[in-house]
């Protein structure tokens, strides 16, 4: 190993985030070396938002064919999987190669190291034979990794994360699925619509634990309408495969079985191995902490997914912003995270921004909830089948403003735009009562439930 090469930033995992930040860095003049063990772009293009969004994509499709019936005539529909992971393989992941995603950074003047990064000292980074000392300091992105329980029988097993599923080109005959957040219900109502028999299991008493209860409640019913089964209430406490089937028994007793086990439980950082204690950096916690500028430290800075803040690739888009600006000196606003919004693809769609009413009222707000049935606005009654949907309204009664909000059904995380510009601009309530909605549209039945706060 020879002399460590002075540079300006070294970005820890290129991710959507590291990739962001290395790229602007470069852009505005700095040396940058960017370090990615895996794929540059992250989870995001090849395993999550991408693929799966073209997976659900394809089975909406197919059941909005099936509608037709109720609407327009006669469509005969043959499910066939063998488009989607064309698509996904050809169009979305170039089989799972970053080439291009390796060239848009060096493009921008970055230098790409593949391999495993080590924090060596403040400013010190070493991966394979060379190592770095970055004068302005360090990035980390290093992104997240699902998170496999210590479920008896479940390690050794050929159990599938995200990443199989997205990968799989012959569809299984049937799937259980652990976990029925986001991740786990966009996953058993693509694959369903495609004719696999789907078991979902989670450990809480309702699907979509972190958002609102209106919103699991309308998932649950598109899901049942999918022949998809659900436990709720039960964990999974002993796995077994036998070459061909795997056996979940779960905590009430009973057992679910499927040809394939997806394990959709969350995800979680991994910061061990990093080096990072070696920067000043505390990884006691389950995440980095990060002020309101990104800085984890001196002269480190962390983004995405590794923040806690959630999975999103617009908060790692948004943090990396901010970490630039940092860096360049260019001041600007810090971290907000008031108005942060998550859109869960099913059929129907549930958008969501702010806080929920329950995360209203454990913060001790003044709270009133307004609720609508979407199915009953105009534009519900004009679309027919497929309409199902609500929109809720958290208002801070002291203040007179919005907190949160939840549009969950047709497009519903495009009706969240409205409700998430009134959330972080701190519209009146007031003000929002007296607009003029554009009508018949789903996103007018915004004033109704406006209307029903209470």
């Amino acid at each position: 190993m020879g002399q460590p090469e002075q540079v300006d930033v070294v970005v820890v995992g290129l991710g959507v985030g590291g990739e962001e930040a290395g790229g602007r860095l470069a852009v505005a003049g700095l040396s940058v070396v960017g370090i990615e063990s895996r794929l540059v772009g992250g989870e995001c293009p090849y395993y999550g938002c991408i693929p799966t969004k073209m997976m659900i994509r394809a089975g909406n499709a197919l059941v909005e064919a099936r509608r037709v019936a109720q609407l327009a005539g006669r469509a005969t529909v043959t499910a066939d999987w063998a488009p989607v992971a064309k698509r996904i393989r050809e169009e979305a992941t170039d089989t799972w190669n970053d080439k291009v995603a390796v060239d848009r950074f060096t493009g921008k003047g970055g230098r790409f190291e593949r391999g495993s990064a080590l924090i060596t000292g403040p400013n010190r980074v070493r991966v394979g034979h060379n190592e770095y000392i970055a004068q302005r300091g360090i990035v980390v992105a290093t992104g997240t990794v699902p998170v496999v329980p210590p479920i008896d029988g479940l390690a050794g097993t050929p159990f599938w994360t995200n990443r199989e599923a997205v990968e799989v080109e012959q569809l299984p005959p049937s799937l259980v699925i652990l976990g029925g957040g986001a991740i786990g219900v966009e996953f058993a109502q693509v694959f369903a619509r495609f004719g696999v028999q789907v078991t979902v299991v989670e450990g809480g008493d309702r699907l979509l634990a972190a958002e609102e209860p209106e919103a699991g409640a309308v998932v649950e019913t598109a899901l049942r309408a999918d022949n998809v089964e659900i436990h709720t209430g039960v964990r999974a406490e002993r796995v077994s495969h036998d070459g061909a089937r795997f056996v979940v028994g779960l905590s009430d007793g009973s057992e679910v079985s499927a040809v394939k086990l997806l394990v959709a439980l969350g995800r979680k950082a991994e910061l061990g191995g990093l080096g990072l204690q070696d920067a000043g950096v505390d990884t006691s916690g389950r995440f980095i902490e990060v002020d309101d500028r990104m800085r984890a430290g001196e002269n480190v800075w962390a983004i995405g997914d590794v923040t806690g803040r959630g999975g999103f690739t617009h908060m790692a888009m948004y943090q990396a912003d901010i970490a630039v600006r940092d860096i360049l000196g260019q001041g600007g606003p810090g971290a907000d995270y008031r108005a942060l919004p998550r859109v869960t693809f099913t059929d129907p769609e549930v958008g969501a921004v702010g806080l929920t009413e329950r995360q209203a009222r454990e913060q001790g707000l003044n709270v009133r909830v307004g609720v609508t049935d979407v199915s009953e606005s105009s534009r519900g009654y004009i679309h027919g089948p497929g309409n199902a949907g609500i929109i809720k309204v958290v208002e801070d009664v002291d203040r007179g403003v919005l907190v949160g909000a939840t549009s969950a059904g047709v497009t519903g995380g495009e009706v969240l735009s409205g409700l998430a510009v009134a959330v972080h601009g701190e519209v009146p309530v007031a003000t929002l009562r007296h607009m003029i909605y554009a009508y018949p549209t789903f996103h007018r039945a915004t004033l109704d439930a406006i209307k029903a706060l209470n």
